[in-house]
């Protein structure tokens, strides 16, 4: 095996695939990248058991063959290398880097022992703007679980109907739901449970392209943009009826500066480090939101914001944080709609635009 490749397009290709690189030291195998070299063109493969990456680059090849290398130390050497040509040339389990006036000797993993790329062959395909798609993921993708036992709600829902595409994650304490408007085929409606953390790693990919193709078989789920492939172990399981936690209507309305309230809640937060509780004192009459926070070994911290009110005045508490997630959602966004019914019911933030945002917050103790 010989090529050349640029040490700019070696880098671009080893991020795109480092996602599917393994940790498990009893499969060293996985650790490793494989690269196979022909028809002027090198392919790039990871698996990890869970997730399986193709990526494909151009290249002069002189001469064709296949190696599995690790995948840290191909990234190490990759990066530290000057913006130059890069050779490669290997014989057996043996693989010389060369590149200016640089030279590493690697010894590799037998491409005997690697599993090949998965082919699957999806039941239902869309085709989507990733850059659209890649906004909404990231309204959402924070609010999904941790909790590994429940893997279902470490997914999110993607729904496409009617020209709609839906992303809708919950993690139990809160639930995060956005929409926009898409020109899709027309036929049957696409769903799928997505993990969130795929989601978004594949739509940050560098090799990401306008559009991303996402299809789904009975047990993976399959993105396809440019020369890359992204396989993916789909959820499977029921996802909890989110709809039936939204309210028909509320009992006070709020409008609120997303610029105000975030700088207003970081203020009044900063003394609420045991207790993650801010309180929300809502004055109808008067027209303001009052924000509180305390705690018994800093003291106590409150400010004020003016806002547009509709209904009764009301009180309720939040945990900070999740606001916050909130608010860094719509942070693009002048204003957002927040919606109560009582102290023990949940608050739901709204913000309307290119993506619709919904995010319903249940409340702590007052």
């Amino acid at each position: 095996m010989k090529f050349t490749v640029s040490q700019s397009s070696l880098m671009k290709a080893l991020s795109v695939v480092a996602k599917g690189l393994g940790a498990n030291s009893t499969l060293p195998i996985l650790s490793g990248i494989y690269v196979r070299a022909a028809e002027g063109q090198l392919e790039f493969q990871t698996n990890n058991l869970t997730i399986s990456i193709r990526h494909y680059i151009p290249a002069n090849v002189e001469e064709e063959g296949e190696a599995v290398i690790s995948g840290k130390v191909l990234t190490s050497i990759a990066k530290n290398l000057p913006d130059a040509a890069v050779t490669f040339e290997g014989a057996g389990r043996t693989l010389t880097i060369s590149c200016d006036k640089s030279t590493f000797r690697l010894n590799t993993l037998n491409p005997a022992d690697w599993s090949g790329f998965p082919e699957v062959a999806p039941d239902r395909t869309i085709e989507l703007p990733s850059d659209l798609l890649s906004q909404m993921v990231d309204k959402v993708y924070r609010v999904t679980s941790k909790d590994t036992s429940r893997p279902i709600l470490q997914g999110i829902l993607l729904t496409v109907e009617d020209n709609t595409i839906r992303l809708v994650a919950t993690d139990s304490f809160r639930l995060a739901v956005c929409d926009s408007s898409v020109e899709a085929a027309p036929g049957e409606a696409f769903r799928a449970i997505v993990g969130g953390a795929v989601f978004h790693d594949v739509l940050a990919m560098p090799s990401m392209t306008d559009t991303i193709q996402i299809g789904i078989t009975e047990s993976q789920v399959v993105f396809t943009f440019g020369n890359t492939t992204f396989l993916a172990r789909r959820i499977e399981g029921n996802f909890p009826d989110y709809k039936q936690l939204l309210p028909p209507t509320c009992a006070t309305a709020l409008t609120l500066d997303v610029a105000a309230f975030s700088a207003a809640l970081k203020r009044v937060s900063v003394i609420a480090l045991q207790n993650a509780s801010v309180r929300f004192d809502i004055d109808a009459d008067a027209g303001f939101m009052r924000l509180s926070a305390s705690s018994p070994e800093q003291g106590e911290s409150s400010e004020t914001i003016p806002c547009g009110i509709e209904g009764q005045s009301m009180s309720i508490a939040l945990n900070y944080h999740y606001v916050f997630d909130c608010v860094n959602a719509v942070s693009g966004s002048k204003d957002m709609r927040l919606e109560l019914i009582g102290s023990v019911n949940p608050g739901i933030f709204k913000c309307n635009g290119k993506i619709n945002y919904l995010y319903l917050l249940m409340p702590v103790r007052l």
